[in-house]
């Protein structure tokens, strides 16, 4: 097939472009791929992040056109018409904010006009669960042109099959990501980071509200109150914050945590991700509602386990006591508790072993699979 996929990609930073970047690597192995993405992703009075791009790091990717304007419509037509010309066979989307419907919706039915080219969607989200005005109607508009859907939860299958019960899709789950690197001795990691704690969590990417830091934040205070204040664990909080920044930082102080919390509060490069990954025993998810999280196919990634809450297709990756633990959402005291488990009973290698076993289901090879078995039963 000829394809095309259309979205963040590098030059452009952040988890979908690396979704895309990794689509189309293992696609290429069978198909003739392509990609076109964003010359204007977000306008910058939308964009919570310093910078849209990829300043700085590696990318195993090449750069992709940017030729796509997310709030323009006659652009649309004209990225639709460029699209046309190449003929494709199948044109790919990754969709996770209903702010894109529009500008996707519209490309997808230009490329469609009077050609034999079919549409994907790739669904983070069907309506996600931080609602804007104008997510259904987007979405809906969006969605007509659309003739596959892949979801990657149940969440979002159940969500699919709610207001688009016509729809024809598979449900494949998220695959690993891959493109950082391998892991690396955990003392070396730790020596390159300055850390000499021997109990470490990390929290890793964007900070937003919906992913519950606060909660973290607070069962660590837990955590030291039960061994006092020389207890020997450290939280890593490593991302950009598109909250404010200094209501975490107060938490912290308030709690007197500063000896227990680290901030690393910037988009971190590729070729480093590995560092801090490597570093940790634990990633923890305290998300207070999410559909799935790209962060838990990083963390398989490099073996770790992850200690998460029950929220979204989280409960799906995470085998509760077996790759890590699942625990109520916003509860501190719960969090603590499984945190307190995982070191008490030193569950880190068991749960790293199984995380070695476990995530060869998430495979890229399942994913492409997929998308060829939608196209040939159409």
């Amino acid at each position: 097939m000829n394809i095309i996929i259309v979205g963040t990609a590098y030059p452009l930073r952040g988890g979908i472009a690396h979704y895309n970047a990794l689509l189309a690597e293992h696609l290429s192995q069978r198909h003739a791929v392509s990609t076109v993405t964003f010359k204007r992703q977000y306008p910058t009075i939308l964009f919570p992040g310093k910078t849209q791009d990829e300043i700085g790091g590696r990318s195993h990717a090449r750069p992709a056109p940017q030729l796509l304007d997310s709030v323009n419509p006659f652009n649309w037509i004209a990225v639709a018409r460029t699209i046309r010309r190449q003929s494709p066979d199948l044109v790919i989307f990754k969709y996770w904010l209903p702010f894109f419907g529009p500008c996707f919706g519209t490309v997808a039915k230009l490329v469609k006009r009077k050609s034999s080219t079919k549409v994907l969607f790739i669904c983070d989200n069907v309506i996600p669960h931080e609602r804007r005005f104008g997510d259904v109607a987007f979405t809906k508009y969006a969605f007509r042109q659309v003739d596959y859907f892949i979801v990657q939860s149940d969440t979002v299958e159940r969500d699919l099959q709610k207001r688009f019960p016509g729809a024809t899709y598979r449900k494949v789950p998220h695959p690993v990501y891959e493109n950082f690197g391998d892991p690396i001795p955990k003392q070396r990691a730790r020596q390159a980071l300055g850390i000499a704690t021997k109990n470490v969590l990390l929290y890793f990417g964007y900070v937003r509200r919906y992913k519950g830091l606060l909660v973290l934040i607070d069962a660590m205070r837990a955590l030291v109150d039960r061994s006092g204040d020389n207890a020997d664990i450290l939280l890593l909080i490593v991302g950009e914050f598109y909250d404010d920044e200094s209501k975490y930082r107060s938490r912290v102080k308030e709690l007197h945590l500063e000896r227990h919390i680290r901030f690393v509060s910037e988009y971190v490069q590729n070729e480093k991700v590995a560092t801090y990954f490597s570093a940790a025993d634990v990633v923890v998810l305290p998300y207070l509602s999410a559909t799935q999280s790209g962060i838990a196919q990083i963390a398989f990634h490099f073996d770790k386990p992850v200690i998460a809450t029950n929220v979204g297709g989280l409960a799906e990756v995470v085998d509760n006591g077996r790759t890590g633990f699942i625990v109520p959402a916003q509860d501190s005291r719960a969090l603590a508790a499984a945190i307190d488990i995982f070191f008490a009973e030193q569950k880190g290698e068991e749960f790293s072993r199984r995380v070695k076993e476990e995530k060869k289901k998430y495979s890229w090879d399942h994913l492409v699979q997929a998308i060829e078995e939608l196209v040939a039963e159409s």
